[in-house]
């Protein structure tokens, strides 16, 4: 069933991620940002003049992939348009110097708009779109140049460029709070019901998922475009610095959760020192990237990239590994990180240049990020629920150890240390009757000690029968047994011995018993001590007069308090 399971799941996610890869750009943007704009490209040259870029007499290259280019200075030129009221240009938040953009209208008047690094902050647009609105113009909008300053060009020069309506705007804007804010109630709902779980019960992967949920959320808030929107005058740069960071904190954090939540053998041995080994080289990556990027945007990103990669393909032995140990978790773990960890390998594979970008494959993350924390917290309830199933096995366990230790196995009645325990410190006056067979020896010596066990059995069940179910009834010596009852209970020893007479003995041998009575108090030890040498001279004066038959005696008053309440009549 799991299996099977697995099977679909991978198979959805197939299909779903060979949807994204096959989606045109273009096409899966309309509709949700405005009107696609195509560009082309040309590198920046002395002596070139935006007048004569956009006046068509400069010939543009139009790659597919603008990677290509590599990084440096660019003209990025949009086709003719046509295009009448209010408009703003959108754009994917990029690593960039400064920005000039350049719109021409149809009667030749042409408006530049300059954005650095704070300037794309305050315009800054939830999904991380750069949104650049212009200012009304009765005449048409014609074209369209842009001249990016010191481009990194790791994911295109000006990638996803469209011109959108401010209706348009405020729709996408509202949308991607819509996701976004889902995704924090989200994590917020999960961070306050798991770290309340970790206070109360302690387990260490409820505190990882925490630290897991709290990067997630981290790097959500930045990604987004909502740090922009929190602290507006941050360089865009820092903010996308700040975002490889929390990611690669993040899988880090993830990585910590799946070695608490497995088992210890899963993580045992060379595994998990390799599983410690990438997390160490992603963590210096992400810290690398973070203060060294603008030295070498490229060589950086790389090895953020491939230290990224490395950590996901840990995914596969660790798996295996969970695979080959019996793992009572793997298919739920494998359910719940499917999806972040196939999207994360497109997005790798798209960072080094190894399929083209997408837009949906760019804004699958919160999609992915939302499943895995969903599917994790499921998996937590599921791990919750195995570790209280052992809690009562153990418990259960630990109740029949404490039964075995109190219980005489030959007879199942209370052995003498649990009859002690429970029979001192009972309230009020309490009869104590001390039951011995009669000539055991002989009987051992008939039919067998194993005869003389069943003979054993049989008495202590007849003892138990013959009383009332609250009574206290023991096996404190060899052939001798101890019964404490309340002594407002009227009990016939004559009836205990009828009854033992009746029963049927191993081999039909006759098997009877003497049994001495005292009535006083057990609320010390003292007690149980005159209580019991009291019964002890009962039983004595039984065997005296001939055996199988009950006698009882007064408490001395010297030793213990008399009795509070009448002796039980006895037949002599």
């Amino acid at each position: 069933m799991r299996v099977a399971l697995l099977s679909c799941c991978a198979l959805i996610l197939a299909v779903i991620g060979s949807i994204l890869l096959a989606a045109d750009p273009a096409a899966a943007q309309a509709g949700v940002t405005g009107q696609p704009i195509q560009t082309c490209v040309l590198r920046d040259q002395p002596g070139i003049t935006p007048a004569a870029m956009l006046a068509g007499r400069v010939h543009f290259d139009c790659p597919e992939d603008q990677r290509v280019l590599g990084r440096g200075t660019y003209w990025v030129l949009s086709p003719p348009l046509r295009w009448s009221g209010p408009v703003a240009v959108r754009s994917a938040s990029l690593w960039q110097g400064l920005v000039t953009l350049h719109a021409l209208y149809a009667d030749g008047h042409v408006v530049s708009v300059n954005i650095d690094q704070r300037g794309a902050s305050r315009r800054m647009q939830l999904g991380a779109i750069l949104e650049v609105p212009l200012p009304p113009h009765d005449a048409p909008l014609v074209r369209l140049l842009w001249h990016v300053d010191q481009a990194a060009n790791l994911r295109g020069i000006v990638r996803d460029a469209t011109l959108a309506r401010p209706r348009e705007s405020i729709a996408s804007n509202l949308l991607m709070g819509g996701m976004y804010a889902a995704f924090a109630g989200l994590c917020i709902a999960l961070l306050c019901y798991n770290f309340a779980l970790w206070v109360a019960l302690r387990h260490p992967f409820q505190l990882a998922y925490c630290a897991m949920v709290l990067g997630l959320l981290a790097y959500a808030v930045s990604s987004s475009g909502w740090l922009a929107w929190l602290v507006p005058d941050i360089a865009n740069n820092d903010r996308i610095r700040i975002n490889y960071l929390l990611l690669g904190l993040s899988t880090i954090a993830a990585f910590a959760f799946a070695r608490t939540f497995f088992e210890a053998r899963v993580f045992a041995g060379g595994i998990g020192r390799l599983v410690m080994l990438t997390c160490a080289i992603t963590a210096a990556a992400s810290l690398a990237f973070c203060l060294f990027a603008p030295l070498d945007i490229w060589l950086f990103d790389r090895i953020y990239s491939l230290a990224f990669a490395a950590q996901m393909a840990m995914v596969i032995p660790l798996l295996w590994r969970a695979w080959v140990r019996r793992s009572n978790y793997l298919w739920v773990f494998t359910i719940a990180w499917g999806s972040p960890i196939i999207m994360a390998a497109f997005r790798i594979a798209s960072s080094l240049g190894m399929i083209g970008w997408n837009f949906w494959l760019d804004n699958s993350t919160i999609l992915t990020m939302t499943i895995e924390a969903l599917l994790s917290s499921i998996a937590i309830a599921y791990r919750m629920r195995l570790l209280s199933i052992e809690r009562d096995e153990a418990r259960e366990r630990e109740i029949a150890a404490r039964l075995l230790a109190d219980i005489d196995p030959l007879t199942g009645l209370l052995n003498r240390r649990a009859f002690l325990h429970q029979a001192i410190g009972r309230e009020g006056a309490q009869i104590l009757m001390i039951a011995d067979l009669d000539h055991f020896k002989q009987v051992n010596e008939t039919i067998g000690h194993d005869g003389g066990d069943e003979v054993l059995r049989v008495f202590a069940r007849t003892l138990r029968q013959s009383v009332p179910a609250e009574a206290l009834v023991a096996r404190i010596g060899g052939e001798e047994f101890a019964i404490v009852i309340g002594a407002e209970t009227a009990v016939d020893p004559d009836d205990i011995l009828a009854r033992l007479r009746a029963g049927r003995m191993p081999y039909d041998v006759t098997v009877t018993a003497s049994i001495g009575m005292c009535v006083g108090s057990l609320q010390r030890e003292t007690d149980w001590k005159a209580l019991y040498a009291c019964s002890d001279r009962a039983l004595f004066d039984a065997k005296s007069a001939g055996r199988d038959r009950a006698r009882s005696r007064a408490l001395d008053p010297n030793c213990a308090a008399p009795a509070t309440t009448p002796l039980v009549a006895i037949r002599n």
